[in-house]
């Protein structure tokens, strides 16, 4: 076996494959350079979807002749003034960018230096260079004519490394993925405009100078995330979180829309994505994914952006702490919503409607309105629940008439009709609400049980023969230290020798429960999320089940009463515009938006 030092073009192109694995890789690093050179106008071109072009063209500070060799050297970088890689500040500080890109491509830089002036503002110097870079053979700097700034020309993206084209996606898929890159580093900087310009000039992205991150996220997200999202603002230990997060009932069949934004880098972390997924978890359905976008600062010394060659996944030295911050936040932002639900709700049912035409009507909506609360009574079990758990100082079945005006500062107006046993129609000043009468006291049921668990905890039961499991003696130690969290979900363990757990009590809640299985669950997630996901997240998935066997059916009778008393606990419950799924328990329709249904506005 012979040792030997692999040639300089070789080597390029092995860190292109890990720098460089896509167009989009390419044009996120050259959109970072441009943000890194203080750029204030970022213009980006894409021919079928970057393969073969891409061009990145900005105002910021430029190169002289010697800096733009250098550029497209490896491991050179104007991003480490005292070489501390602890303390990095630029979004681009490895080097390896340019000469990546070159060694896999035909690579062509001009660039011309702007000097800064007395008054603030910016010359540029008297002559621009250009430099070409093909297949990793750099070619001399020469003068050539540019305003001040750097523009980048990419052509040809792995034409000297064919193998790599067969793995591409279609141009399509490659320039939505390019795009994407452009519109998490936008969100991040919203002091820049940026502009992308695809095939025969159609213009992908166009986004001006924002005077803020809320006035850049509703340009990037769109007027029905602006509507229908809540602040975001926490801190702890050093740690800032801000954001803007969407309601429960907005949301998506995939992670997307999450834009997650550390010291100003867009990141893609398992961790964070898994911080938003638990603040959700139980306003939302396991196959449905929130519209979030978060912004974290946090010392530079408690986080390492160094451990990706693309830079897209970071390091947090306590990710327990950060984790509790966002799921903390989160909660405690969504419980503030109270009972707001999308107002897409609204616009879906309206979108619903079709006005009648012709002959051919259906029959009239079929309505419950007994006259007193005692016409038409819940069944025991279901009156007992709403009892201990919806009103317990005003329990279904009271004979007090129904207001028939709505109550002061009242949101969801007051109860008219009961729709096929199921639905419950209100009217507010501005317009009627529907509201199902399952879905909503489910979540009123559920947070009460969540509250009573918060107050005296889970219910346990002694196991006849403690079940000892054995695990690796790094986890069995970690759940050993964590046995008094575990115990407040109604898990009592405690550690049995060096590598093994010894589990003595579980939560009556779940019946049949395999409590290796949960063990090995606990162990490997708090390993690696530093919470006990599974535990809670079955305890929770209880609740939910007996809220929702406890609650007002589809098809049972209500009073005006009791619709009434529903609608006003709904206005005091947090998360209640929502189920336990997610999904919406009322719409609410204007009164303008009613009138042009009808042909009256």
């Amino acid at each position: 076996m012979t040792i030997r030092q692999l040639p300089p073009v070789v080597v390029n192109r092995i860190a292109a494959g890990e720098v460089v694995e896509r167009p989009a890789a390419a044009v996120k690093e050259l959109v970072e350079n441009a943000i890194d050179a203080g750029a204030r106008h970022i213009d980006i071109v894409l021919h079928q979807g970057g393969q073969a072009l891409i061009a990145v063209a900005d105002d910021g500070v430029g190169m002289s002749r010697d800096e733009l060799e250098l550029a497209v050297e490896r491991h050179c970088t104007s991003k480490l003034p005292d070489d501390d890689i602890s303390d990095i500040k630029s979004l681009g500080f490895r080097g390896e960018a340019l000469p990546s890109i070159g060694a896999v491509s035909r690579l062509r830089i001009l660039s011309r230096p702007v000097s800064q002036i007395a008054e603030g503002g910016q010359i540029a110097e008297d002559s621009a260079w250009e430099i070409a870079v093909e297949a990793g053979t750099k070619r001399t700097p020469i003068p050539a004519a540019h305003p001040g700034g750097t523009r980048v020309e990419v052509r040809d993206l792995f034409f000297a490394t064919p193998a790599r084209l067969k793995f591409l996606k279609t141009a399509r898929s490659e320039r939505d993925q390019a795009v994407d890159a452009v519109k998490r580093l936008a969100m991040a900087c919203p002091d820049i405009a940026f502009t992308i310009i695809g095939d025969d000039d159609r213009v992908l992205l166009r986004l001006p100078q924002a005077a803020s991150r809320e006035a850049r996220l509703g340009m990037l997200l769109g007027r029905d995330f602006a509507d229908n999202a809540v602040p975001v603002a926490a801190s702890r230990d050093g740690f800032a979180l801000t954001g803007l997060i969407g309601l429960p009932t907005m949301n998506r069949g995939l992670p997307r829309d999450q834009y997650l934004v550390v010291n100003g880098r867009p990141v893609r972390d398992r961790m964070l994505v898994g911080a938003v997924r638990g603040a959700y978890r139980d306003v939302l359905a396991r196959d449905r994914h929130p519209v979030v976008a978060l912004f974290l600062d946090g010392p530079a010394a408690e986080i390492d952006v160094n451990v990706h060659p693309a830079k897209a996944e970071i390091r947090f030295r306590d990710a327990g702490l950060v984790r509790g911050l966002i799921v903390g936040a989160l909660r405690h932002a969504l419980a503030g919503a109270g009972h707001r639900s999308a107002t897409t709700v609204s616009a879906g049912a309206l979108a619903a409607f079709r006005p009648a035409t012709g002959a051919g009507y259906d029959a009239a909506p079929r309505l419950a309105f007994p006259s007193s609360a005692g016409s038409s009574a819940l069944p025991r079990a279901l009156a007992e629940a709403a009892n201990a758990f919806l009103a317990p100082h005003e329990p279904f079945g009271f004979s007090e008439p129904a207001t028939q005006s709505p109550p002061p500062e009242s949101v969801l107006g007051t109860a008219r009709a009961q729709l096929h046993g199921t639905y419950i129609l209100a009217e507010t000043e501005s317009g009627i609400v529907l509201v199902d009468q399952h879905a909503a006291h489910e979540r009123l049921v559920y947070e009460r049980m969540k509250e009573a668990l918060a107050q005296h905890g889970v219910e346990r039961q002694v196991l006849l023969l403690p079940e000892i499991v054995e695990l690796d003696p790094a986890l069995s130690a970690g759940l050993a230290a964590r046995a008094d969290e575990l115990a407040e979900f109604g898990l009592v363990l405690e550690a049995f020798g060096s590598g093994a757990v010894i589990v003595r009590e579980v939560p009556s809640l779940i019946p049949g429960l395999d409590v290796r299985a949960l063990v090995r669950d606990l162990a490997d997630e708090l390993a690696e999320w530093g919470d006990a996901l599974a535990l809670k997240e079955r305890v929770e998935s209880v609740c939910g089940t007996l809220a929702c066997h406890s609650s007002v059916r589809a098809g049972n009778r209500l009073s005006p009463v009791q619709m009434d008393a529903l609608l006003r606990q709904m206005e005091a419950t947090p998360n209640s515009g929502q189920c336990n799924h997610g999904r919406p328990t009322y719409v609410m329709l204007a009164l303008s938006d009613i009138e042009r249904l009808f042909g009256r506005r």
